[in-house]
């Protein structure tokens, strides 16, 4: 692997690419460290102890900012409203139809899917930096800080803050479309990498400096290991459904008769539903922050909701878990619509007709393999955390599921393309 690296950088071309897509993440680093004008920065720091990995939603949307968003630097928000307005796009073609028939025009329908995204990500930038900003100045950002993270309370200065971190955002949004077009690898998945990536060394620090620091540290560092191991294994993994197609005369010329296979994945909805699971159940915990504190429901839900230890807890995350990679996946494979294209182009299952019956087949395959990968992914987002709780390791750390996950996948996906234009160059890739 080691040699194919270096086979990597001697290739001009993709040396070029690989330099860009490293200077371009390094650059997103230092934009994560830069503070919003109108921030005191000194305060920032002796507040942001209080939530650094907090469960809350905030919490857990800094450390898809790679801690950016309690500095309230210029790339506070991070990826975070792309992704949202993505997934948006993606479950608004359910319901509305123009969507959808823009996603079966090709590459100017996707464009104008794409359009519609950035556009929707501007809003949604705008919306979460004036919460963002409110929660700040009224105090319940960093609850309990004795000083004042905003310098100038002026309205002049929020609008400028609101304004600073919406135009990061954008410029993110570019930074992540220019890895994709000149870099390797997709662009924004590798900027949340490099997000979740960066508080690893201080999570690991927080462990080794704790009670029986140095056990928990190696005991850590194999579950770990273990992890991306099953992680890795799993995402390897596909059925493949073999394909035949007929032949046909066009013309003069013969046409079909070759046999491939459909691949899928055990696990197609990928890192979305652990996403979804986890932001809607630090909602109720968001609510709670709000109410007086001796309420009841306010205590119930600090009881059972908030703790990612707590057994309620754990129950409607595996149920939810399950539930939303069930739903993604039948929005993302539509077995009517592939039993309809290889029908149309003569190709059929061997034992299986054409048509309702193949639709038929595909989705009975598609439900077993979503089940057992839906198990594989409640498994892998509970097993740091049961782990940390038999430690005894109190220390809120960024060692989910969610964050391994994404840390896995991207690496694994960014690996094959350039193992991929290895191979077209004639050397040996990363994957042999």
């Amino acid at each position: 692997m080691l040699s194919a690296f270096g086979r990597a950088f001697r290739t001009p071309d993709l040396r070029r690419k690989l330099l860009f897509t490293i200077a371009i993440m390094a650059l997103f680093r230092v934009g994560s460290l830069v503070p919003t004008p109108g921030v005191d920065y000194g305060n920032v720091q002796q507040c942001v102890a209080a939530l650094e990995g907090s469960t809350s939603l905030l919490g857990l949307v800094n450390v898809f900012s790679g801690g950016a968003l309690l500095q309230l630097s210029i790339f506070a928000l991070g990826i975070m409203p792309y992704i949202t307005a993505s997934i948006i796009v993606q479950l608004l073609r359910v319901v509305i139809p123009r969507f959808e028939a823009l996603h079966k025009e090709g590459q100017s329908g996707q464009s104008k899917l794409t359009q519609y995204t950035r556009y929707l990500t501007i809003a949604l930038a705008i919306l979460q930096s004036t919460t963002i900003i409110t929660t700040a100045r009224t105090g319940m950002l960093f609850q309990g800080c004795p000083v004042d993270v905003i310098a100038d309370d002026s309205f002049m200065t929020a609008t400028l803050m609101v304004i600073t971190m919406t135009a990061g955002t954008g410029l993110v949004m570019w930074l992540g479309e220019m890895i994709t077009e000149r870099g390797v690898g997709n662009g924004m998945s590798l900027l949340i990498f490099t997000s979740i990536a960066a508080s690893f060394p201080s999570a690991l620090w927080s462990i080794a400096g704790g009670s029986n620091g140095p056990l928990n540290f190696i005991v850590m560092i194999l579950v770990i290991v273990l992890v991306v191991g099953l992680v890795v294994f799993v995402e390897q993994s596909q059925r493949r459904i073999p394909v035949q197609y007929a032949k046909r005369m066009v013309g003069r010329r013969m046409y079909g008769g070759t046999s491939t296979y459909i691949p899928i994945k055990i696990n197609m909805a990928g890192v979305i539903p652990v996403i979804f699971a986890a932001s809607i159940l630090a909602i109720p915990g968001l609510i709670a922050q709000f109410g007086e504190p001796t309420a009841g429901w306010v205590v119930w839900i600090s009881d059972n909701l908030v703790q990612q230890s707590d057994p309620l807890y754990i129950v409607l995350y595996v149920l939810m878990v399950i539930f939303f990679a069930f739903f993604y996946t039948s929005i993302t494979f539509n077995p009517d619509e592939v039993a309809d294209n290889m029908k149309k182009y003569g190709g059929f299952i061997p034992g299986i007709r054409a048509g309702r019956p193949t639709a038929e087949y595909l989705d009975y395959v598609i439900t077993r393999i979503t089940a057992a990968g839906s198990v594989y992914l409640a498994i892998v987002a509970l097993i740091p955390t049961i782990v940390l709780v038999v430690l005894g390791v109190t220390t809120n750390i960024p060692f989910g599921g969610t964050s391994i996950l994404i840390i896995v996948g991207v690496g694994l996906e960014t690996v094959k393309q350039i193992d991929s234009q290895l191979q077209q160059r004639h050397y040996e890739g990363f994957l042999r």
